[in-house]
């Protein structure tokens, strides 16, 4: 199973290390990472390997967005099939 991770927020430093350590932490592999900075804007797409974390989706889900949440970042995960079911409408 697959997710995508999604962020948002004003650029600071750590945002990669702190949502990629809590990855890692979890056993989720990333598959593919992209980021980019607009303006003092941080976004990032991350599609990552959730099959073997010990966490179900909502826990893992909710780990990822309260730590976003702390930085000051808004950060949103999709599980692979809402992603895809959106993408063939």
């Amino acid at each position: 199973m697959n997710a995508v991770i999604s962020v948002i927020g004003r650029d600071k430093v750590g945002i990669i290390a702190r949502l990629s350590g809590i990855c890692a932490e979890n056993n989720v592999n990333i598959n593919d990472i992209t980021q980019k900075v607009l303006h003092d804007t941080f976004t990032m797409i991350m599609w990552v390997e959730i099959r073997e974390t010990e966490k179900d989706f909502p826990a893992l889900a909710k780990l990822l967005e309260d730590a976003g949440r702390e930085m000051g970042l808004i950060v949103h995960v999709m599980h692979e099939d809402v992603f895809d079911a959106m993408h063939r409408i």
